[in-house]
């Protein structure tokens, strides 16, 4: 830093007016590279806003703390460039160092918080509105996402509001990135004595009337003669043959109402052609006493 004092050392005869010269001119710099720094932090936020669908004002955060970290910085090169503040700001500093481990110490809860939901903002691993899945327990609607922490509307319309530094550790299932279409697969099981070839008609007209299905087929596919609905004899059960059935929806909601609803349908249908859907019979046998 002497050199750095050295060039505005012989400005003026006057050694405060050199040093005030030299404070002037750090905080100009200063301010001028924080302008730049704020335009791109600007376009990346309102980037990565968009991406996540928030509100780019929840990391105005970001700024403030940009503008600090630049000051400071203009701060104390102007301690460290002056000789006559050199002393009074190497005490200064280091006392500020040690609150500054304190406090780090109390609140590394707090900043690691603060990390993940920065992550979160650069890699953009879900969206606001997304459907995710953390770690095979939360699960849900994507509502808001901060630097503290994520909310999540489970679907019993509950929020769960979790720290970014668990959601950052955890595994998530998200629903609906790249692509939304959800493959439900749906198991039927029908006695040994029903029709096989009318329960798989049965299967696929029901699932082709509901309104959310979807034909997610490929032109190879279609050219092929492959149905819309493709279902499978999948195993010979102990009291039934089980089928499961291939049917495409839009998006995870969707695939939940229709998978409830083409049950219903398939069981009247069922019930309407003569398939059977056997369940498991017990044989009770009661014995007399013996006296």
């Amino acid at each position: 830093m002497k050199s750095f004092h050295d060039l505005f050392s012989n400005i003026t005869e006057h050694p405060l007016l050199n040093n005030l010269i030299l404070a002037a001119t750090v905080f100009v710099i200063a301010h001028a590279l924080l302008r730049m720094i704020r335009v791109i932090m600007n376009k990346f936020i309102n980037k990565s806003s968009e991406d996540l669908r928030v509100d780019p004002t929840k990391y105005k955060f970001l700024k403030n703390a940009m503008n600090f970290l630049v000051y400071m910085g203009a701060l104390i090169i102007i301690f460290l460039s002056i000789p006559e503040l050199e002393d009074i700001g190497l005490g200064l500093f280091a006392s500020a160092g040690v609150f500054a481990a304190i406090l780090g110490f109390a609140s590394q809860a707090a900043f690691s918080n603060i990390i993940s939901g920065i992550f979160l903002v650069i890699f953009k691993p879900f969206r606001v509105d997304d459907i995710i899945k953390v770690n095979n327990i939360y699960h849900g609607t994507v509502e808001d996402i901060n630097l503290r922490h994520t909310v999540i509307r489970d679907f019993e319309n509950r929020r769960l509001i979790i720290p970014n530094s668990v959601i950052g550790n955890e595994t998530i299932q998200n629903f609906n990135i790249v692509d939304s279409k959800i493959k439900n697969f749906i198991m039927f099981g029908i006695s040994y004595d029903s029709n096989l070839d009318l329960a798989i008609r049965i299967i696929q007209e029901e699932a082709m009337k509901h309104p959310y299905f979807l034909d997610n087929r490929t032109n190879e596919e279609l050219e092929s003669g492959l149905p819309a609905v493709l279902v499978r004899l999948v195993e010979f059960g102990d009291s039934s043959i089980n089928l499961r059935a291939q049917v495409w929806s839009a998006d995870p909601s969707k695939a939940f109402d229709l998978k409830c609803d083409i049950y219903k349908s398939i069981k009247a249908r069922f019930d309407k052609e003569g398939i059977e859907i056997p369940f498991p019979h017990r044989t009770i046998v009661y014995k007399n006493a013996q006296n």
